[in-house]
């Protein structure tokens, strides 16, 4: 972490900023000292030496426990610079003895910091850095990949052997001592469960060692089992055809157990696995754990017995592990290449199953079915546009016979409406009465045809999707097992513009050319019954929704078609290594043709992790799983649905079927390329990003027009009760801020040294929060015996009354009904008057114990 020193009393008297990386470079050059004497470092010695070089002592916060562990590594990194050279002309297990005594002479890491949990930031003890780099059998013309380098322990191996080195590391400060311990040498920054995305236009490695976290990723605070193999898929697809990989991992990844033996044998299609052998837990007792661990070697040859793969379940010493390795066959012949080279991976084959045979769920295929004709009409920007925000909406380029046109007046913003989309050629299939009835109204249906004509299109380029669906990378010409991603379209509406029914129309438009299954996710489980509602009205029936909360997780989903419904925290959900994602997909079938609604997109927003006030976010959930979906699914016909698509830039980083990144049609060459230009930009460039959208035929946003709505303001004036209750609770509120600052100062959030600026802006925030929740409260409580007179002088005219309620306080309650006891459910008394949010403060938020 950067230390910034400050003398007492201002924050501008700046007398330090310590380079970080450098100042823990000094630290081990210090502790180099004892080691080529032989002499053990003395936690005294290391304690001494931070206090020295950090300007401060662990207790004042200058540096941590952690840091001091870091240092004592890099002074085994400089040992082996002054005597590794030598030390490898002797015998190998001479070697390893001798690395044990060094190690032996290191104190035990006894303390973790946040981030070393976290993140399980375990270094690779010495000795075992050298049988991996060993494994790897490494020449001086080879180019090794570190995706987790942490602070170079194996990189240091490996450039022991004269090779060239690619390190990556996402830890900031483990980041910052490697640009010193290695200047000049390529240093990556991202999540290695991607490596090969981020480093498409990089050379590939010949060598690959590494040790991954073992079930953690970044900003995932839960366990995640799946961490490891996606560590290693990933780094296997950047591995040059030939190459080694060499990773430690935890004991349980083994081709013996049964939860992981279908991964091993999915990698054997394109590699082999030499070796998987456990290590005895007492090799990291010096790193203070004792844990099992496993070292796998894989070559990137296919494997002549994709099933037959090598294991010893056994855990064994580290001169046993030396004999084995010893035995390992030669890596076959590799040519560096400075262009990118074509991963060979394949396509996602879902695996088969039995399904039993089951009744049809779907109610009707009607017999009226007709294409829909139209007229295109030209359309220039002058034609009937006024000048004013807004634009009164009709379909710009086409003409629907005896098309209704919306019930309710339609608008367009004055930005969007001087853009017209190109004219359409697809004709959707449709029951005749769809039109003749005005079940769709005229816009309505332009968004049928529209986003039929996205769906007859595909994005520019192949690409490949590894069997994540996490990774996919732009294939090579000629490449094998390559797939072509269906273009989607995106329905920006407001409210009342029908979004619900306008997604049962182009689902119905799909049911109608025999496309029988389809897809609909949206935001909460209350809404299948709108769906319903919505795909009843145009002829089908309720049964054809599937709701798939009622099918268990891991079930075959058994009906041949229909509309699977699901909410997007349901499609996210997993357990026991079932996801219902893996079970869509199954149901759909890799050959997928039908519609994917997503309802309410939004709730996808941040698929990507970016940087936010307090630090960087991760990426939601929600957002990832989304993507995984449309990368399982290539041609499906995917439809975005939201009213707020276009507001901010992380709300379209999951929408890549619009092909805004990628693609050539946009120029961004990623997705992150895409978020950080257009975040330049503001609100101004996402209008542009959604006027070029419309002009492509690819987005529409049209909203409810106030015309002729008039407004009136009913002024409410406080009683002098009224006006004494609105002071007492401001009293009341300034002794709260009032002791809230002495309550930061107490626990050194603020004062002279901040030692937690962020601990002091959620402290705050949650006050600040608390306070307009409550005053909030508090004036709509005052309004009301205004307001109900007013309510009942316009019944009394006979007009109707429509009452918008912005806050239900549904949440208050839900908690207050948990608090009450069985027994008095039948004289129910409960107190949601405004104090309680500042019971709710004092109780569970203000900053003290």
């Amino acid at each position: 972490m950067v230390q910034q020193l400050f003398t007492q009393g201002s924050l501008f008297d700046l007398q330090t900023v310590i380079d970080y990386g450098q100042s823990v470079i000094n630290v081990a050059q210090e502790l180099l000292k004892p080691l080529l004497e032989n002499r053990p470092l003395s936690t005294k010695t290391i304690q001494s030496q931070m206090n020295r070089h950090f300007h401060g002592t662990a207790a004042e916060s200058a540096w941590q426990w952690k840091d001091a562990y870091e240092a004592v590594e890099v002074a085994q990194i400089l040992y082996l610079r002054q005597k590794g050279y030598k030390l490898l002309l002797e015998s190998p297990l001479t070697v390893l003895l001798e690395l044990e005594k060094l190690v032996a002479l290191c104190p035990t890491q006894t303390r973790r910091s946040e981030e070393s949990v976290q993140l399980q930031q375990f270094s690779t003890p010495l000795p075992l850095a050298y049988l991996v780099a060993k494994a790897g059998f490494i020449k001086a013309d080879d180019l090794i990949l570190e995706p987790s380098a942490g602070t170079g322990l194996l990189a240091q191996m490996a450039k022991l052997r004269g090779a060239s080195l690619m390190l990556n590391e996402l830890a900031p400060d483990r980041s910052k001592i490697l640009r010193r311990l290695f200047p000049g040498t390529p240093l990556f920054g991202v999540n290695a469960e991607q490596i090969n995305d981020y480093l498409a236009r990089i050379s590939q490695p010949s060598v690959v060692l590494m040790n991954p976290p073992f079930s953690s990723s970044p900003k995932i605070n839960s366990r995640n089992s799946q961490a490891t193999p996606r560590h290693i898929n990933s780094a296997l697809q950047r591995l040059a055809d030939g190459g080694r990989l060499v990773t430690i991992t935890a004991n349980w990844f083994s081709p013996a157990n049964p939860s992981w033996r279908e991964t091993f044998v999915r990698w054997q299609e394109k590699a082999r696995v030499l070796m998987s052998v456990g290590v005895n837990g007492k090799v990291y007792s010096k790193h203070g754990t004792q844990i099992d661990t496993r070292i796998t070697v894989i070559d990137k040859v296919p494997a002549d017995n994709h099933r037959q793969i090598p294991c010893i379940s056994e855990t064994l010493d580290l001169p046993e592990l030396l004999a084995l390795i010893q035995h390992l066959p030669q890596r076959s012949p590799w040519e560096r290449s400075n262009i990118k080279a074509a991963t060979k991976a394949k396509v996602v084959q879902l695996p088969k199953r039995t399904t039993v045979a089951q009744p049809e769920t779907v109610s009707f295929l009607p017999d009226d079915i007709v294409v829909l004709e139209y007229e295109v009409v030209e359309w220039s920007a002058t034609e009937g546009l006024k000048d004013t925000l807004y634009e009164t909406y009709r379909p710009q380029r086409i003409r629907i016979k005896d098309a209704l046109p919306h019930p309710s007046l339609l608008c367009e913003s004055a930005g969007m409406a001087l853009v017209s989309p190109p004219a359409p050629t697809y004709k959707p299939h449709l029951p005749q009465n769809i039109v003749l009835q005005g079940k769709l109204s005229e816009a309505q249906l332009e968004s049928v045809i529209y986003a039929g004509q996205a769906h007859c299109e595909f994005l520019s380029g192949s690409y490949i999707v590894d069997d994540s669906w996490d990774n996919v990378t732009v294939a090579g010409n000629n490449e094998e097992n390559t797939i072509k991603f269906r273009r989607g379209w995106f329905l920006g509406d407001g409210t009342g513009a029908g979004k619900g029914r306008q997604c049962a129309g182009i689902i119905l438009d799909n049911w109608c050319q025999r496309r029988r299954k389809a897809i609909w996710v949206s935001k909460n489980s209350a809404l299948v019954e709108d769906a319903r509602r919505d795909w009843c009205v145009l002829g089908g029936d309720a049964k054809d929704i599937i709701d798939l909360s009622n099918i268990k997780l891991g079930d075959p989903i058994s009906f041949t078609q229909g509309i699977l419904f699901c909410t997007y925290s349901t499609l996210r959900s997993q357990k026991n290594g079932k996801s219902r994602l893996k079970q869509i997909v199954e149901w759909a079938g890799k050959d997928f043709e039908g519609a994917i609604a997503f309802d309410e997109c939004h709730s996808m927003g941040n698929a990507m992790a970016q940087e936010g006030k307090l630090g960087m976010v991760a990426a939601s959930q929600q957002g990832i799983v989304g993507l995984r979906l449309q990368n399982a699914l290539p041609q499906a016909r995917v439809v975005y649905v939201s009213a707020t698509g276009a507001t901010k830039v992380s709300n379209l980083s999951y929408a890549n079927r619009l092909g805004l990144w990628q693609t050539g049609d946009f120029p961004f060459s990623s997705r992150e390329d895409f978020v950080e230009s257009i975040e330049g930009g503001g609100i101004a460039a996402m209008e542009i990003v959604a006027r070029d959208l419309k002009a492509l035929g690819l987005y529409l946003a049209r909203s409810l027009s106030f015309e002729g709505v008039e407004y009136q303001t009913l002024e409410i004036e406080l009683t002098p009760t009224q006006e004494r209750i609105y002071n007492s609770y401001s009293d009341a509120f300034q002794v709260i801020h009032h002791n809230l600052d002495r309550a930061l100062e107490a626990c050194n959030i603020s004062g002279d040294k901040t030692y937690n600026r962020a601990a002091k802006m959620s402290a705050v925030s949650q006050f600040e929060s608390h306070k307009q929740r409550f005053f909030n409260h508090l004036l709509t409580g005052m309004k009301c015996p205004t307001l109900i007179k007013a309510i009942e002088q316009d019944l009394v005219q006979g007009l109707a009354v429509v009452i918008q309620i912005v806050s239900t306080n549904e949440e208050l309650l839900k908690r207050r009904l948990d608090e009450v006891p069985a027994s008095e459910w039948k004289d129910l008394n409960l107190d949601l008057t405004p104090r309680e949010y500042v019971m709710d403060y004092l109780m569970s938020a203000f900053p003290i114990r």
